[in-house]
């Protein structure tokens, strides 16, 4: 292979690290694999052994390999889970139109045969512009939030926060300090608030310093933000930020009807 540099090309290294990035998305190399040893890798693409080593850099930081001390260089065993961020609830006379996340999670962990488990805390904190201004409270309002840190075979896998004005929480087992089986949902359905819709905003940002070190993420690694704005009949209710590792996470949205299943 000959990745030699023209003009206007971008360093070598980085078209080596590119081309190692095709042939492990292309499957060549399969997760938990070695990466071919640095001679090997200098033969085939005919450059020094330094920049073999700074396109590995490059594939090391963006999470998609790992160096093993004494051992060599691995691919990253993160196999990607399908979260369906939007599903239908399983039956037509459910209270809100939408499955669950706790379910859905659970679904998701069985099927791919993984042991899913979660912590959970309650706080009273005092809510950021972005919250309230999609609660539509007064700046700077306290609410209640609930933050579910999950992970998968003891692999930290996503962090939810549901945020709930305190007028609308008290009274109902959303002030609990602990989380309620089957899902928010359930406390808020048996207050006479039902979810019929919400509004989905998606981003991608790098992880500060708290999340890099809870995520376990390589430094080149983005958090996928899914902002989730939850409505009654009377407006909106609940605002529910969950963040995912973008190297194990696929957001999946099932809309409308699908036949032959």
């Amino acid at each position: 292979m000959n990745i030699s540099r023209g003009p206007g090309q971008a360093p070598k290294y980085q078209r080596l690290a590119a081309d190692l990035r095709r042939r492990i998305m292309a499957g060549e190399w399969q997760s938990g694999e070695p990466l071919p040893v640095e001679s090997e890798l200098e033969n085939q693409y005919g450059v020094a052994r330094n920049t073999v080593r700074l396109a590995v850099d490059v594939l090391v930081n963006e999470g998609l390999l790992i160096r093993v001390q004494g051992k060599g260089t691995y691919l990253k065993d993160h196999p990607i889970l399908d979260h369906h961020a939007y599903r239908s609830a399983p039956d037509s006379g459910s209270a809100t139109p939408l499955t669950p996340p706790s379910a859905a999670y659970a679904e998701e962990a069985e099927r791919a045969g993984r042991k899913l488990s979660a912590d959970f805390q309650m706080l009273i904190v005092r809510a950021t512009a972005d919250i309230t201004d999609r609660l539509r409270i007064k700046a700077g309002e306290a609410v209640v939030l609930r933050r579910v840190l999950r992970h998968m075979d003891g692999e930290p896998w996503s962090i939810e926060e549901s945020h709930y004005p305190v007028a609308l929480a008290a009274g109902t087992a959303l002030m609990d300090p602990d989380s309620i089986t089957g899902g928010d949902e359930v406390a808020l359905g048996r207050a006479g608030h039902v979810e019929i819709g919400c509004v989905d905003e998606l981003a991608a940002r790098m992880p500060n310093p708290e999340e890099a070190q809870w995520f376990q993420a390589g430094p080149g690694v983005p958090l996928l933000v899914q902002l989730r704005t939850g409505f009654t009949e009377a407006g909106p209710i609940r605002v529910t930020e969950t963040r995912y590792c973008a190297d194990r996470n696929r957001l999946v949205y099932a809309l409308g009807r699908r036949t032959g299943e």
